[in-house]
């Protein structure tokens, strides 16, 4: 395709001559395919865990280690297993990636005890994590990053009621092994992927184990709010001066330094905020406020999340003619008056609507602001930035969650 990811309004900032960028190759079936398995380890266990903790004999409360051991594997391997892209290359990081998501997955078939089955989840989330960061950085063009991001959306939106028919059909082993469907793309994504660049640098192995501690903590902010903030606080500080003596390092001091790509990255997370806290909201005031069963509310809640999966195709697609500041504009709109709708509705018909408009904001503005942000910085940081924005997406699906339970208590 013919699209281009420079945006007319920004100046991609200066740096050594290279050479012109690849052609895509890989077509955005396969690209869609390797990235939206990622969604079925966070939303697949959803209406299982009961059966889970059955079988296993322990609490729900501990079968939900597995669902926190993903969080954290999609986390931490977002910004390390984009490193691994950056500096060996594509076939590199889809080889890892791969191996990591098929132990997990049949850790998690083979040896259904709990302490197997969290290693499991975190395995499947590192490789996984690694293929979606794989999966953007080959999306050249809006239409094919939309594709991406979509992928993402829909698999979320209805992987609850595939995790239960799996469940029902074949067991709830395979339904927490639903991420390794991602691995059916690697063949054709591996014939396509350009060849390795030479590396430049020594690994920043202090810079990925300061970033490594600074997003454990944060996963577990919402679990141990004052621990893990101190923690957060205190890698924070020390990745900031490892930055100043390593400016290029694991963490390129020039993506912090690009307020194209810090605007695009913190709104980004404000939109996942919105939208996965009201994922656990809406559920909640529909039950208060109508007659539903749970079920029935479990089917209502597919469309809305459906809807703003696959609308969010065509909106990173128009992004490009209309322009992302006024496409991102309009989508923190539609979030806000998501959250406004949700907190002063009460009929079924306005809860559903603004879980729809929150789902849209969300789903769009992941694939038209990774596009934004990767724009803006030089093309040899485009893994990196690639990793963080989505890890800042990311943290929004923890953050939502736990500030819509302080909001309630």
């Amino acid at each position: 395709m013919s699209e281009s990811l420079a945006d007319p309004g920004i100046a991609r900032p200066a740096g050594p001559s290279r050479p012109a960028p690849r052609t895509a190759r890989t077509g955005a079936f396969w690209l869609a395919l390797m990235a939206g398995p990622l969604s079925f380890g966070i939303a697949g266990p959803a209406l299982i865990l009961d059966d889970v903790a059955a079988d296993l004999g322990v609490s729900t409360g501990a079968a939900t280690w597995i669902v926190t051991a993903f969080g954290w594997g999609i986390a931490v391997g977002t910004p390390l297993l984009a490193g691994l892209l950056g500096r060996r290359g594509v076939r590199a990081a889809l080889t890892v990636c791969g191996l990591l998501v098929a132990a997990g997955a049949l850790l998690v078939v083979a040896v259904p005890v709990l302490p197997a089955l969290i290693l499991g989840s975190a395995l499947q989330a590192l490789g996984t994590a690694g293929l979606t960061a794989t999966a953007m950085s080959l999306a050249e063009t809006p239409r094919r990053m939309g594709c991406v991001t979509a992928s993402l959306a829909v698999v979320g939106s209805t992987a609850p009621l595939v995790g239960s028919l799996v469940n029902d059909v074949l067991s709830w082993r395979a339904a927490l092994a639903l991420p390794v469907l991602s691995v059916l793309a690697l063949p054709a994504v591996l014939r396509g992927a350009p060849p390795a660049e030479a590396e430049r640098d020594r690994f920043d192995a202090v810079g990925a184990v300061l970033m490594t501690g600074l997003v454990t903590a944060l996963v577990f902010v919402p679990h141990r709010p004052l621990v893990a903030g101190v923690c957060a606080v205190a890698a924070a500080v020390l990745l900031g001066l490892h930055l100043r003596a390593r400016p290029a390092g694991f963490v390129p001091a020039v993506l912090v330094r690009t307020p194209a790509f810090l605007f695009s990255a913190g709104l980004a997370l404000a939109l996942a905020v919105v939208n996965f806290g009201l994922m656990y909201a809406i559920p909640e005031r529909l039950s208060r406020y109508t007659e539903w069963t749970s079920s029935q509310i479990g089917v209502a809640m597919v469309w809305p999340l459906l809807l703003g999966g696959t609308l969010s195709w065509f909106v990173v697609a128009a992004s490009a003619r209309v322009g992302r500041v006024p496409v991102a504009a309009v989508l923190a709109v539609m979030s806000a008056a998501g959250a406004v709708t949700a907190w002063l509705g009460t009929a079924s018909l306005a809860l559903l609507v603004a879980q729809g408009l929150a789902s849209i904001a969300a789903a769009s503005g992941q694939g038209v602001l990774a596009v934004h942000a990767t724009s803006a910085v030089p093309d040899d940081h485009r893994p990196a930035a690639i990793g963080l924005f989505n890890l800042c997406y990311l943290l929004g699906a923890a953050f939502g969650p736990a500030i819509v339970a302080l909001l309630t208590l």
